[in-house]
């Protein structure tokens, strides 16, 4: 299990079906493993880093995607470094505190699962939101946004977001989403990047 940056105790009985759970508890106290959450495992010496965290999130919490703020902070949308791993799930919406930091999972309907592309990394790959639908996410969970003002307020870097996303896909988004709510927000985020 050594090249798995997190593994769960399901994957280790695949590999060894007569495998003994206390050999867990045995190698958490030597130092050699960490406990992230119930069942999911990783080496001590697995060395912490945007890649890591980000494929990290995937598998902790299943199916979700990385987005919002730690979106925003990998496509440089905002000047500011952020502390937590933030992703989108189907599932309920979930905060864990790891040795590997804290990962927060914000719930989003099964139709709202889209947009987002498989990051290489390594043998292996993690799910990132595209840099619209990472606005998307954040303009459908935050009804709070209600002017041009209240997106200012959050310091986006204007340049970098016109760069980078896909104005197409944005309205495409927005179409099949077909949210009068979120169609309000989105006409205030394009008028800021237009302003």
């Amino acid at each position: 299990m050594k090249s798995f940056p997190i593994f769960s105790v399901q994957e280790i009985e695949k590999q060894f079906p007569d495998f003994d759970s206390r050999r867990l508890v045995e190698w958490q106290a030597k130092g050699y493993i960490q406990k992230l959450r119930n069942l999911y495992y990783c080496f001590k010496d697995v060395p912490i880093n945007e890649p890591s965290r980000y494929y990290i999130a995937n598998q902790l919490y299943c199916p979700s995607y990385v987005s919002l703020e730690s979106a925003f902070e990998h496509y440089g949308f905002i000047p500011e470094g952020v502390f937590q791993t933030v992703s989108c799930t189907t599932l309920k919406s979930q905060r864990f505190e790891t040795p590997a930091g804290t990962f927060i999972y914000h719930h989003l309907k099964q139709r709202m699962f889209f947009g987002y592309h498989l990051v290489p990394w390594k043998q292996y790959h993690y799910a990132l939101a595209e840099p619209q639908k990472a606005l998307i996410d954040f303009l459908y969970l935050n009804p709070d946004v209600q002017s041009i003002q209240d997106i200012e307020a959050k310091r986006w870097n204007v340049f970098s977001i016109n760069e980078q996303i896909d104005r197409k896909k944005l309205d495409i988004y927005e179409m099949y989403i077909a949210s009068p709510a979120l169609s309000k927000r989105l006409k205030i985020l394009k008028e800021f990047l237009n302003a």
